[in-house]
């Protein structure tokens, strides 16, 4: 995979310059925030003011690249933020007088050609490659998170509420996630499910499937809004993957399915489970690639607290029809919902940067299809009971223990390189090398209680 993407820009879309202008008129927006990801997802940007939406939906923003994380190589800062006018959104979080909207942006260079370190970029190219198949990628996350009250008055008080649980027990927390469930519909973000988690203080929002790329969008705009929506009570919605050692960690299951036009390729009215072979394929990629790509679909330190037995993540390679601890699940097919037949792939957390985690996931699946890889019957037992000579018979692989690890296994990927791009890849996994080394040079809580009087 070359480091630079030669393709140039797509013709300006007159209309859809119309429609945002038209739009920051309607709802008298007069700062614009363009809104891009580094490397590892957190959002950047920065604002412009109204007088400047038009020439800079034409033209770009020029920015310096240099200080954002992955995004350019040493010797080179100025990049350009490419607007995408689709996804013009007013912040309902801020004062409707004055408003401010945003932007999603597409990272070029000065010439004009895509940047080969954004994320977004990355996505669609793989993207390009699905529907140059035939296929259209369809995803939808279950995203969970807690909400840490800090040393506020409300974190003095008891939070018991559970799984499903319906009653105010947990203080503000139910206010909070309905009012981010009001703000994501607000912005356009269909919210499926919402609900409380097993851990306390632990919550679940639930996306409505949608193209890869918009989901993507919408999972940065979740986490943004959620913050916002929490911080005036003085919360934090933490997406830390495990954020409490006395609690389940916080995972991002991802439902994905490949369409066929109107069509799910999934789908077939004949097959067990009516699991298409395209579906049996894409599954057998995944177990194929999931540890190589664990760097990705799990990329702190702090993922791998939540890998472990007991805490209903997965922690081998495994497919199952119904085991919630095994990393792939096929739900149950119901009759006469032939679009809702897909894929459950549960190792992601919520910390993952969407863009590189759809790549690799999308890009998995694909190899799975092009190589037509045979897959295993599905486990129906205690993949948690069973030897190591046992799980081999079956094509199971234990999935990395530490990011370490990971990053060990994914420095021999082919498909991750090719999924990613090798400025990507290199610049990310630079990234992870050194975060291990800062928390292996680190001195922590644990080692002092336990060595420092012996």
């Amino acid at each position: 995979m070359t480091n630079t993407a030669k393709k140039q820009r797509p013709k300006i879309d007159e209309e859809a310059i119309k429609y945002v202008l038209f739009s920051a008129r309607e709802h008298d927006v007069k700062f614009i925030r363009l809104w891009f990801t580094d490397i590892l997802g957190t959002l950047k940007g920065f604002a412009i003011t109204v007088d400047e939406l038009e020439g800079v939906l034409r033209n770009g923003a020029s920015f310096d690249g240099a200080s954002i994380e992955g995004l350019t190589r040493a010797d080179e800062s100025d990049m350009i933020a490419m607007p995408d006018p689709s996804t013009f959104q007013v912040l309902p979080w801020r004062p409707s007088k004055d408003a401010v909207a945003r932007l999603f942006c597409d990272i070029e260079t000065p010439a004009g050609e895509a940047s080969a370190a954004d994320g977004r970029q990355v996505l669609r190219r793989n993207i390009q490659k699905a529907s140059k198949m035939g296929f259209t990628f369809y995803v939808a996350p279950e995203i969970e998170y807690y909400y840490d009250m800090g040393e506020s008055e409300e974190s003095a008080r008891p939070n018991r509420s559970g799984y499903f649980d319906q009653t105010s027990v947990d203080g503000t927390g139910a206010d909070l996630r309905r009012d981010t469930v009001l703000t994501l519909e607000q912005m356009g973000i269909p919210v499926k499910h919402s609900h409380h988690e097993v851990g306390d203080g632990q919550h679940e929002i639930d996306l409505r499937h949608m193209n890869a790329l918009t989901m993507a969008d919408s999972i940065i705009t979740f986490k943004t809004v959620a913050k916002e929506i929490a911080a005036p009570s003085g919360a934090y919605a933490t997406f830390m993957p495990r954020p409490f050692g006395d609690r389940h960690g916080s995972g991002m299951h991802t439902h994905m399915s490949l369409f066929k036009g109107d069509d799910n390729a999934f789908f077939d009215a004949e097959a067990e489970q009516n699991l298409s072979e395209i579906g049996r394929q894409f599954i057998a990629g995944l177990m194929r690639h999931a540890a190589d790509i664990c760097v990705v679909t799990n990329q702190w330190i702090n993922s791998y607290k939540r890998l472990i037995p007991g805490l209903e993540a997965p922690v081998f390679a495994s497919w199952t029809k119904g085991n919630f601890g095994d990393l792939i699940r096929v739900p149950t097919y119901r009759p006469g919902r032939e679009k809702s037949v897909r894929v459950e792939y549960r190792a992601p957390d919520s910390a993952a940067n969407p863009y590189l985690l759809f790549s690799v996931l999308l890009a998995a699946g694909l190899d799975g299809i092009e190589k037509k890889l045979p897959l295993p019957e599905p486990l129906d037992d205690d993949v948690y009971r069973m030897s190591d000579s046992e799980l081999s018979e079956h094509g199971v692989a234990r999935l990395p223990r530490t990011l370490d690890e990971a990053i060990r296994l994914a420095e021999k990927s082919e498909l991750l390189e090719n999924a990613l791009g090798s400025t990507v890849m290199a610049n990310f996994l630079a990234n992870k090398r050194l975060e291990w080394q800062d928390f292996s040079n680190t001195v922590t809580d644990y080692e002092l209680a336990r060595y420092r009087h012996l």
